[in-house]
């Protein structure tokens, strides 16, 4: 048993010693995952560190591109106001200041609005505002949302001593842009509508379904230096902010409620076909074909007796939408914007004209056509007086047209043609047409004392000249009048409309992903004089009006 105890002995030296040799080498290993341990959470907390300098830095740039925003829609130009314009048709578009190291990627931030969309290769961006609207008027025009500047009641009538105040949504408006590209092309499609279309006749009663309206639809095409556009748009004898572009936005109609526009803007709205040069990006030169519309306003012109049954369906009395028009109108307009400072914008262009009649000569046994081409040349002007910053500025801007047959686009404030009689023997007689100068003219000031906050201050007047002679078709010994503001001419014959109006737009609330909540005011005093004051009558009919508005705009 010896050597049994021997062995044990052995077996209890070597467990021992191998006790004894693998103790050492445990705190090696504990030292060694406490270091990586360490090591790890100092990692981590670096990381951190870092993700929130990220964060910080990302709702900085944020902060960034909303006071930007917030500054490019106050100092922006429309719609309609043109602060309301400026959010619907250049929406939310963040600008990007490049990329945040470590930060996620957001697809929302590339997009023109949060309701923007994709099909296919074209994005989808719908706009517009809701619109609740109060008007009051110290006479009793008939009017809603626009105002018929030149059919204002005279005093002597039981509507200039009735005052009027309405409630609306008519003047909301919606809207959709297309925008894609192929290859060199660059293309934009728009369409807007609004609700003051044909309003039926128990409008107000109990529903108030005002009728919606196609207002704007065209596709605009850039491809180089040349733009070319087509369909219904705002055309070239519309005054522009900047360049010839065919966006509301980009165009200078004053920032007042009224959708009737105001005194003094020259504008149509019509179907053209326009093609564009940029010769570079501050200048460019634009030439369009419009449609036509031979136009002598509602009770303006008088024709002659032996004519008048023919002529009367030949031209417009805002009630013939089928006129006899020759050729379209044609127009260019070529514009310089400064690039860089100051805004500075100035515009000069001219259009061309044509009104025709058709009729058989009193003793004659044919059908003879006559026809005047017309013209006339509009031009515009903004630029800023002060500039200061988060869009704070002060801003001068005017706009006006002269020419003969040109009273159509002077917000139909005057006719654009007459038609004269001509005697060719003792019982016999003829006609030949002639066309109406007129003009208008806007002035003012737009001034942003602060970035949610901007006013315009605006005088704008029109002037149509006489055009009348007598009849010598008429049965009459004493010969009347006939054509535009003669002698004894309805007191609708206007030789003159002014407007005074201040306008004053609000922004409450405003946030890139929700929209803007806006209060629009406008105040305005109106007259208008006519050619004939008939003994007794008022040399003028005047009132005084003012809007305050609601509005939510729709990001």
């Amino acid at each position: 048993m010896t050597w049994l105890r021997k062995i044990g002995f052995l077996l209890m030296a070597s467990g021992l010693a191998l006790g004894q040799t693998s103790a050492p080498n445990t705190a090696p290993a504990d030292s060694k995952s406490m270091n990586e341990l360490k090591a790890l959470r100092e990692a981590i907390a670096a990381q951190q560190q870092q993700l929130a300098q990220q964060r910080q830095k990302l709702n900085e740039l944020r902060e960034q591109v909303a006071a930007r925003q917030q500054a490019a829609s106050a100092n922006s130009s429309s719609t309609a106001p043109r602060l309301v314009d400026a959010t619907l048709h250049s929406s939310s578009s963040a600008t990007s200041t490049g990329p945040v190291p470590g930060a996620p990627v957001q697809e929302e931030t590339t997009k023109e609005s949060p309701l923007s969309f994709r099909i296919g290769g074209a994005d989808f961006t719908p706009g517009g505002f809701i619109d609740f609207e109060n008007v009051f008027r110290t006479t009793n025009t008939g009017n809603t949302s626009a105002t018929n500047f030149g059919t204002i009641p005279y005093s002597n009538t039981v509507a200039g001593h009735l005052t009027e105040f309405r409630s609306t949504a008519q003047y909301s408006r919606l809207n959709l842009k297309t925008h894609a590209k192929f290859g060199a092309n660059d293309v934009t499609g728009y369409i807007e509508a609004d609700f003051n279309g044909n309003d039926p006749a128990n409008v107000f009663v109990t529903a108030n379904s005002h009728t919606a309206r196609f207002r704007l639809f065209w596709l605009d095409l850039r491809r180089g230096n040349w733009e070319f556009l087509g369909g219904q748009t705002f055309g070239l004898q519309t005054p522009n902010r900047t360049g010839v572009s065919p966006a509301p936005a980009d165009l200078a109609l004053g920032y007042q409620e009224d959708s009737g526009i105001g005194v003094g803007y020259n504008y149509t709205r019509a179907s053209a076909f326009r093609a564009a040069y940029h010769f570079n990006d501050q200048w460019v030169w634009a030439a369009e074909i419009q449609n036509p519309q031979q136009f002598v306003g509602a009770g303006e012109v008088i024709f002659p007796f032996a004519f008048n049954a023919a002529l009367g369906p030949q031209f417009d009395a805002a009630n013939n939408p089928g006129t006899p028009n020759a050729v379209p109108d044609l127009l260019t307009k070529i514009a310089y914007d400064t690039t860089s400072g100051r805004h500075f914008h100035i515009e000069a262009g001219g259009l061309l004209t044509t009104a025709k009649a058709m009729a058989i000569p009193v003793g004659g046994t044919t059908f003879h056509g006559t026809s005047t081409v017309g013209g006339g040349f509009m031009g515009a002007l903004n630029f800023e007086l002060l500039k200061g910053s988060e869009g704070r500025n002060l801003k001068f801007v005017t706009n006006g047209m002269w020419g003969y047959g040109v009273g159509r686009y002077l917000n139909s404030l005057a006719p654009q043609a007459v038609v004269r009689p001509i005697q060719t023997g003792p019982t016999t007689f003829d006609l030949a047409t002639s066309m109406v100068h007129s003009g208008d003219f806007v002035g003012g000031f737009e001034f942003v004392i602060h970035p949610k906050a901007q006013f315009g201050l605006y005088y704008g007047g029109a002037y149509a000249q006489r055009n009348a002679f007598q009849d010598v078709t008429s049965p009459l010994v004493i010969k009347p009048f006939v054509g535009f503001g003669g002698p004894n001419s309805p007191n609708s014959a206007n030789r003159s409309v002014q407007e005074v109006t201040f306008d004053w737009t609000q922004t409450f609330w405003r946030n890139p992903q929700y929209g803007a909540v806006l209060l629009v005011t406008q105040a305005s005093y109106l007259t208008r004089s006519p050619w004939f004051v008939a003994a007794g009558a008022p040399k003028n009919a005047h009132l005084t009006m003012s809007y305050v508005s609601l509005r939510y705009v729709l990001p």
